[in-house]
């Protein structure tokens, strides 16, 4: 029976190599060479299952992307939004019922709750955040707040009733954040480095919402012969924009105005240490009941069924449903996806703005499923 069983390990670990060498050979074909890298990573509730790194992180000097290397992550940080509010309503200081209006300011109707913010069922209109952000060295002296006041300034009207449909919203996620500023009185990001990345041994260096080992970190590019490129001057400012690099434009650093819609930076394999721990048996980060909040379906006033839950976009690849929240933005492309019927998550970090990571997940992902 031990060298039967032996055998199967041997299987096993066999299988797995092939698989290791098969990810590899494709994930390599979405590689240009002298170009951007890749990282991507699936793991289970007990650990990695795969993991890849490669491509350059910076062009002009040859340095290669590794496991470590941190890129902007944007709107992929939502969940990491999403799942400090429902600590909070877990320690009984928050209910998803409960009106924004009694927390912070804004414009728009009064009566619009909590959860229809976490949903993106709010109503609340979302002008395209190209132009909200600033560069690091202005970080210290930048004000948030009255950033946020200007943009409910310039954008005050409701596009929909609150939970009459579905309509993302960049802003509503900005006024989560402030939310949680209310509740804990705390900064946003010095709260979620305490209650999500502290209770996993998440390092600053591997997530933050700072560039904290600029050595360490991707320059993002953008294509030099893409449409995109033609149109640059009319999506950022020209402080954005940085130099050519072979084919490959540079796109200065950049953080985010507000940073609980997107401003999170990190490697792949520390955002996969939060997948990770929502699919163990029990999570560090949510009790059971809580967390199946994280994942339950919105509806909308009519209850019609939406693809959304709190923080994560619903999916299905071939009879496989999946949530996943997908982030883009100057210089930086990656998604991450949770399969819970396979007890699988993923994440694809890439310093290429325009970089398919639906695609590429969607390809790579099911050879992984347990």
């Amino acid at each position: 029976m031990l060298l039967f069983a032996g055998n199967i390990v041997r299987a096993q670990e066999s299988i797995m190599m092939n698989n290791n060498k098969s990810a590899n050979g494709r994930i390599e074909s979405y590689l240009t060479p002298e170009g951007p890298g890749i990282q991507y990573i699936v793991v289970n509730g007990k650990g990695i299952v795969y993991q890849y790194a490669g491509g350059l992180a910076d062009i002009k000097q040859h340095i290669p992307v590794n496991p470590n290397t941190t890129m902007a992550a944007f709107s992929m940080t939502k969940p990491l939004t999403a799942i400090a509010i429902l600590q909070l309503l877990e320690a009984g200081k928050t209910l998803l019922g409960d009106k924004a209006s009694d927390y912070v300011y804004h414009p728009y109707d009064q009566d619009i709750t909590i959860e229809q913010l976490l949903n993106h069922t709010s109503g609340i209109p979302n002008p395209l955040p190209l132009r909200w952000v600033h560069l690091p060295e202005k970080h210290n002296s930048f004000n948030a707040n009255d950033a946020l006041k200007k943009v409910l300034s310039s954008n005050p009207k409701q596009k929909y009733r609150p939970a009459e449909k579905y309509l993302y919203s960049n802003i509503g996620y900005w006024l989560l954040g402030k939310i949680i500023e209310k509740v804990t009185n705390q900064e946003y990001s010095e709260y979620v480095r305490q209650h999500i990345f502290a209770p996993l041994n998440i390092k600053s260096e591997e997530l933050d919402f700072a560039i904290v080992r600029p050595e360490n970190h991707a320059k993002g590019y953008l294509e030099k012969y893409s449409f995109m490129n033609l149109l640059k001057v009319f999506l950022l400012d020209d402080y954005v924009w940085g130099e050519y690099e072979g084919s490959w434009l540079h796109i200065n650093n950049v953080y985010l105005n507000g940073p609980s819609f997107g401003g999170a930076i990190g490697s792949a394999s520390a955002f996969a240490r939060i997948l990770q721990d929502l699919l163990k048996e029990h999570s560090l980060l949510l009790s059971d009941s809580t967390r199946k909040l994280l994942f339950q379906q919105a509806t909308n006033s009519s209850s019609e069924k939406i693809d959304m839950t709190p923080g994560w976009h619903i999916e299905r690849l071939a009879d496989t449903g999946y949530f996943y929240k997908e982030g883009g933005g100057a210089g930086f492309h990656c998604e991450m996806r949770i399969y819970p019927d396979k007890g699988t998550g993923s994440v694809v970090m890439v310093n290429s703005t325009t970089f398919d990571t639906k695609k590429f997940l969607s390809t790579l992902d099911m050879q992984f499923f347990e």
